[in-house]
């Protein structure tokens, strides 16, 4: 493994290309953020499509796809402060947690949109999620199908001209020139980039007694008699996390100090008990956890150096959320042996060796790690 010179990335994470002088994508995408991208152009390209749109619109000007995370506080903020009619749309993790379920409730009610929170058949959840995880080890597939389609599907059948998502993840993270520089989050996109492993719905009937008629919810459709512009907002407003939690704070957006579930930052990850596993497996297949992510684009920020990155790193150890593990498989109806058992098949065995009983990472980033079983 290789990591950037700059934040502490291995070149293992997807997207992460280091360049000659050892730098990665996600930190020249940041330089572009600064340098090259013209954020005053950038705004004036979003007044003109929400003028289009509000010209076209018949109702609702727009959907925005919310979970009550700070984020989705952002997008909504944003659309009331352009005079938007907003529909949000929310697909209902069966796993919601309790701060989760308060920060949408007190979103809704601040910001006084109409809202649709569109829950999954369970067993239908259930059979996909082991289903998604035994072949892919992305136990998030599900969950962003759900969360693609149902925008989408909602935006065509009531004739809503425009869904406006959260960030450009590969500006943020790391990614190709061509895709950092993308505005609209189009279906070439969602296979690439979506979570899904470039699969679709349709990839998964017969798989686990899973039934074309239970997988209709998850088909993302494909635009027929009516178009839809999907926009990032990160692609057209400098997006900085930092000042963003602020401002939703202002607004009401809560979360727990020092007892986040998962990565480095207790603002984030907070909605769904689930959502630290769909992480985990970073672990087995990049060697990283979604501490490295978050720590990353905090040294981008300048808020801390890459020593101190480290020093946390090591602090925080590997992150195994054990609770979760323990919910989720009494939900799914497996023993918490296979999900060890699904995990160790997709161990990346060309930066993992075994010494003593104890598996551990070539050239890790920290050489006195302390390593586990796991």
């Amino acid at each position: 493994m290789k990591y950037c010179k700059n934040c502490i990335l291995p070149d293992t994470r997807p997207g992460i290309i280091l360049d000659q002088g050892g730098i990665c994508s996600g930190c020249r995408g940041h330089e572009k953020k600064n340098n090259q991208i013209d954020w005053k152009k950038r705004y004036k390209i979003l007044q003109d499509i929400i003028k289009k749109t509000k010209k076209k619109s018949k109702g609702y000007d727009c959907v925005v796809p919310v979970s009550g995370g700070k984020d989705s506080w952002y997008q909504l903020i944003t659309a009331k402060e352009h005079n938007l009619k907003v529909l949000a749309v929310t697909w209902k993790t069966p796993s919601r947690t309790k701060i989760g379920q308060e920060n949408l409730d007190s979103m809704l009610k601040s910001l006084n949109v109409d809202h649709v929170d569109y829950s999954f058949a369970i067993e239908t959840e259930k059979k996909f999620l082991v289903a998604a995880f035994e072949r892919t080890g992305i136990l998030g597939l599900p969950m962003h199908l759900a969360i693609f389609s149902m925008p989408i599907r909602m935006a065509i059948l009531l004739k809503i001209p425009l869904v406006i998502w959260g960030e450009n993840p590969q500006l943020e993270y790391g990614g190709t020139d061509k895709d950092q520089l993308k505005t609209d989050l189009d279906f070439d996109w969602m296979k690439k980039h979506g979570c899904m492993n470039e699969t679709n719905a349709n990839d998964w009937m017969g798989r686990n007694g899973l039934t074309r008629k239970d997988l209709e919810p998850y088909i993302i459709p494909r635009y027929l008699d009516y178009k839809v512009k999907s926009i990032f907002l990160g692609s057209f407003i400098k997006w900085n996390s930092i000042k963003i939690l602020k401002k939703v704070e202002s607004y009401g957006f809560k979360y727990i100090k020092n007892e986040g579930k998962v990565g480095a930052w207790d603002f984030a990850d907070i909605d769904c008990d689930f959502i630290s596993l769909h992480h985990y497996l970073k672990w087995h297949k990049f060697g990283m956890t979604r501490t490295f992510d978050n720590l990353s684009v905090q040294i981008r920020y300048g808020m801390i150096s890459r020593l101190k990155a480290i020093e946390i790193i090591k602090k925080k150890g590997d992150q195994t959320p054990y609770k979760d593990i323990k919910v989720f498989c009494k939900f799914v109806g497996k023993p918490e042996s296979w999900f060890w058992k699904v995990c160790e098949k997709f161990r990346n065995k060309n930066i993992w060796y075994k010494e003593k009983k104890l598996w551990k990472i070539k050239n890790f980033i920290i050489p006195n790690w302390k390593w586990n079983e796991n």
